[in-house]
């Protein structure tokens, strides 16, 4: 199966997280560094799930899964059992929403993967929902080989764009121009790490 790569802007809106153990926990450090608004639905949510509350834009529903639930939302994880996971999964296609199926792929419409990130570059990693262990090795290989400097790298990107959107450098110049700018980092002697 061939997937669509994509990013999510979910700043401000409504995701709702169904489950409330370990797995449901650690999608939600994620969800808030996106700025989303959480309501977690789970019939017994845990202290990690618990302690976040309202304070951290996190609403916890300690009660069954109604696909009513998912009126109005932007984004669902289903993280429960396999059978609710179904249930999320119905009411999910029903209003044209996807759904992260934590290792569920059968009830997923949507994957996440494994993730890079230093400063504003973020790498994801996916193996379709079936391999979840072999995307982190991936993950674990890059973070190795990626410069530790890469934050660096978007400065200098960021302001060579500008330019070159002032100066309307054709986008398929661009590419060539960014690597020798990138190349005067290391040049250059107060640039060196």
């Amino acid at each position: 199966m061939t997937l669509y790569p994509a990013f999510l802007k979910l700043s401000g809106l409504p995701v709702v997280v169904v489950g409330g153990g370990t797995v449901a926990a650690s999608k939600l450090d994620g969800l808030l560094a996106a700025g989303a608004r959480i309501t977690v639905i789970a019939p017994q949510a845990n202290a990690s799930v618990r302690e976040r509350g309202d304070a951290q834009r996190v609403t916890v529903v300690e009660r069954e899964f109604r696909a009513s639930d998912l009126d109005g939302a932007r984004w669902v994880v289903a993280a429960a059992t396999p059978a609710v996971n179904r249930e999320v999964a119905v009411a999910a296609a029903e209003r044209g929403l996807f759904v992260n199926a934590v290792d569920d792929p059968d009830s997923a419409t949507a994957y996440l993967g494994a993730v890079v990130r230093r400063g504003d570059v973020e790498i994801a990693i996916s193996t379709g929902g079936i391999a979840p262990a072999l995307a982190g090795l991936l993950r674990e290989a890059l973070e190795a080989v990626l410069p530790e400097n890469l934050e660096r790298w978007i400065e200098v990107a960021t302001s060579a764009r500008a330019d070159w959107k002032r100066a309307r450098v054709p986008i398929a110049e661009r590419r060539p121009l960014l690597l020798r700018a990138l190349d005067r980092i290391y040049a250059a002697p107060t640039g060196r790490t």
